[in-house]
């Protein structure tokens, strides 16, 4: 995707929760986009919103030659607004993202990352700034363990199926994939739940019975 639509990520990480665009997906009947629960973030500051350019990796079990080719292009090939979604089929093997991966995405101008695997380097990461979802930490290297086999092609990641090009967003409570064609009425909605959940905190914080600020606002 194009620079011009970082206002968009910029709108998801500041107004926006995963929780009400959860919701806001469940009321159009797309109800399978929430990553799984074991993806979290890697360091306290991992909100994201962006689109995908996402990442296929496979275990092996030899060094190939050139080991580090396609990923090394896939990174590369990362544009402002974008989230790297890393699938990796569920391996535990290897840290297929570390540290100078993310310092590269970062300055390529990606928002984040979120791997349904592994990786190290959490406290340069960290240093950095740079958000990243992760399945655990590990200190190993790729070489010899896994493989990029292609970029830019549908991945499943935390038993989601993401498409290039889908809307990512994370933050404390997990992950959610908004499917392009549907990125601007999911974000209305949500952004309509915000504001009345926002009066219905106000009126719940005075006093006011949840059963009657639920009849008004119609919100939980």
């Amino acid at each position: 995707m194009a620079a011009w639509d970082i206002e968009a990520c910029r709108f998801a990480e500041t107004n926006l929760y995963t929780a009400v665009v959860s919701d806001s997906l469940d009321q159009l009947g797309v109800r399978n986009q929430a990553m799984r629960e074991y993806l979290r973030p890697v360091h306290k500051a991992c909100v994201f919103a962006g689109w995908a350019r996402t990442i296929s990796c496979s275990d092996v079990y030899h060094i190939p030659e050139n080991p580090y080719e396609i990923e090394i292009a896939a990174v590369d090939s990362l544009l402002p607004g974008e989230v790297a979604v890393v699938g990796t089929q569920k391996s535990l093997r290897n840290a297929p993202w570390g540290e100078l991966l993310s310092t590269a995405a970062k300055a390529r101008g990606a928002r984040g990352a979120v791997v349904d695997g592994l990786v190290r380097d959490v406290a340069k990461i960290e240093e950095i700034g740079f958000p990243v979802f992760a399945a655990g930490i590990k200190p190993v290297d790729s070489m010899g363990r896994g493989i990029v086999t292609a970029f830019n092609v549908p991945v499943e990641c935390g038993e989601v199926l993401v498409h290039p090009g889908d809307f990512v967003f994370g933050d404390a409570d997990g992950v959610i994939v908004i499917p392009a064609a549907m990125l601007k009425e999911v974000l209305a909605l949500a952004h309509d739940k915000v504001t009345r959940e926002e009066h219905s905190r106000a009126e719940l914080q005075k006093g006011s019975y949840l059963r009657d600020v639920f009849a008004k606002y119609g919100v939980l």
